[in-house]
């Protein structure tokens, strides 16, 4: 009798076992999903940004720093000097009453996805991105519901295409190994000089960079005979090797635009410190167009591998009131939109990989934040 009581322990818990594991396994949702078709994977992006927003303005501004993610260049200077840093508080916070903290990337795809994760989940509240990479990443930011709310400034020389050696007209470029970032703003001006040259992306090879700012050392190492990135990381290293700049942003300064861009979420429950940033950032920009020792000297300490800090301020200068309402179609005239930029980055985007579900122009724009300040301001 106990024999077999045993044998049918023995049994039972080999058939638990057993369904235990055919559960691990997911053999069980595997037929379901045959039967019944795979259930859609719900996320953040199916539902509108808002609808955490408290319902009175009680909550308008975190209660902890808010944090702004960018990648180094000149065009961020004004939020950086701005921000402040342990040695000295910014003009966020003495006049503005915010906490701001900039958190430096390496790299527009890790910046890109800091924003998607959200200051609470190790990520970024807002960024500083090209209007390239907001168009050509449609989909990987449709979880952050992006929302552009303001001009940073264009690169006007601060981005360049330099050889290892030699002159090299954009035409010659054909046959020649090219080093960028993937689908950073150096790639889409790498681009565009193929395009005046009349060649395709099949005419050179790509030699792809975790950062921009890894261009000169690829000069240097022999990775490439031509490279895309940063005038004070590029220049010396051409000069040094006898090689050349084939192109800058110089003779496209409206084609590289940085915006402001913040989580749908944080711009929908933090109105107020939305505005509070564009007003400091555009305080803080007219500052360094009168004087900008003090912002060259926080974007040196903040990214020294620029080089001169004053330099690539010149060549990337943080944008006015004035370029900023004329940029979105506000107020004035500006030669290129950010409409125009957004749509081409997206067109571009799918003709390079394939066409995406993209959100319209004014989909990934909030300007009501930027129209408020500016009333106040003189541009």
């Amino acid at each position: 009798m106990r024999g077999r009581r045993f044998i049918a322990t023995l049994l039972f818990v080999g058939l638990g076992a057993g369904a235990l594991l055919v559960l691990r396994l997911g053999y069980v949702e595997r037929v379901r999903d045959r039967v019944q078709g795979r259930a859609p994977r719900l996320a953040v992006g199916d539902f509108p940004a808002g609808v955490t927003a408290p319902v009175d303005d009680v909550a308008s501004i975190p209660t902890r720093p808010v944090l702004v993610g960018v990648v180094p260049r000149g065009t961020v200077s004004a939020l950086v000097w701005a921000a402040g840093d342990e040695t000295r508080p910014g003009l966020f916070r003495s006049a503005y009453a915010l906490e701001v903290k900039a958190v430096r990337y390496e790299s527009e795809d890790a910046l890109r996805r800091a924003l998607v994760k959200g200051a609470e989940n190790g990520g970024v509240d807002l960024a500083a991105l090209s209007v390239w990479t907001l168009g050509m990443s449609a989909a990987p930011l449709r979880d952050a519901a992006p929302k552009t709310v303001m001009l940073l400034g264009r690169s006007r020389g601060q981005d360049v295409l330099g050889t290892r050696s030699g002159t090299l007209l954009p035409a010659q470029l054909a046959g020649k190994r090219v080093a960028t970032e993937p689908r950073s703003p150096s790639h889409y001006f790498t681009l565009w000089v193929l395009s005046r040259a009349g060649l395709s992306t099949r005419d050179v090879t790509f030699v792809p960079l975790d950062s921009a700012l890894q261009a000169g050392a690829a000069l240097k190492e022999g990775k490439a005979d031509v490279a895309a990135g940063f005038v004070g990381d590029v220049h010396p290293m051409v000069r040094e090797l006898g090689g050349s700049l084939v192109s800058t942003t110089a003779d496209a300064p409206h084609l590289l635009a940085t915006v402001l861009v913040a989580r749908g979420e944080f711009a929908a429950r933090y109105p107020d410190a939305v505005r509070r940033l564009i007003r400091g950032t555009l305080d803080a920009s007219s500052q360094v167009v009168k004087a900008p020792e003090p912002a060259a000297r926080a974007l040196g300490a903040f990214a020294p591998e620029l080089g001169d800090p004053t330099e690539a301020i010149e060549a990337a200068p943080p944008a006015s009131t004035r370029e900023n309402l004329a940029f979105f179609g506000l107020a004035g005239e500006s030669p290129v939109t950010y409409g125009e930029l957004y749509q081409s980055a997206v067109a571009l985007s799918a003709k390079l990989a394939g066409p995406s579900l993209a959100p319209t122009t004014e989909e990934t724009a909030d300007l009501g934040a930027l129209k408020y300040v500016s009333a106040t301001l003189r541009p």
